[in-house]
């Protein structure tokens, strides 16, 4: 129950985090057309998530607690593409090259095709 409830407060503010970052964000831009808001969020989580892998490799003091409360809880909900892009260069790291091309292309082109897919069964559903 701890773990349970240490990704969920760290959800929840992740959540809200992304929430003012991306809006605040989305007020400053000037470049229309380009979801600044989300890509920043994405961006943002990746450094964390670097900084937090680095962190942990280094010192190797991170609880399991810590660990799920920010990676799994804050970074989670800030974003999935922390954990999709350290995957990905586990991935790299260990010489799987093939599959890390593999993740990125997959991942970009099955989920555009799967927001694709939802979203005209929606529509087809509304008619």
């Amino acid at each position: 129950m701890k773990l349970i409830l240490c990704i969920g407060i760290g959800g929840f503010i992740g959540a809200i985090c992304r929430h003012f970052l991306a809006g605040a964000v989305d007020r400053w831009q000037t470049l229309s057309g380009f979801p600044w808001g989300i890509f920043v969020a994405n961006i943002v989580g990746c450094l964390l998530i670097g900084v937090f892998l680095g962190y942990s490799l280094h010192i190797k003091t991170v609880s399991e607690e810590a660990r799920l409360l920010f990676v799994t809880g804050f970074l989670g909900s800030l974003t999935t593409f922390s954990t999709f892009s350290l995957q990905t260069l586990e991935l790299f790291r260990n010489d799987q090259t093939g599959l890390a091309l593999a993740n990125i292309g997959a991942s970009v082109v099955v989920g555009l095709l799967a927001v694709w897919l939802g979203f005209g069964l929606m529509s087809w559903f509304r008619s």
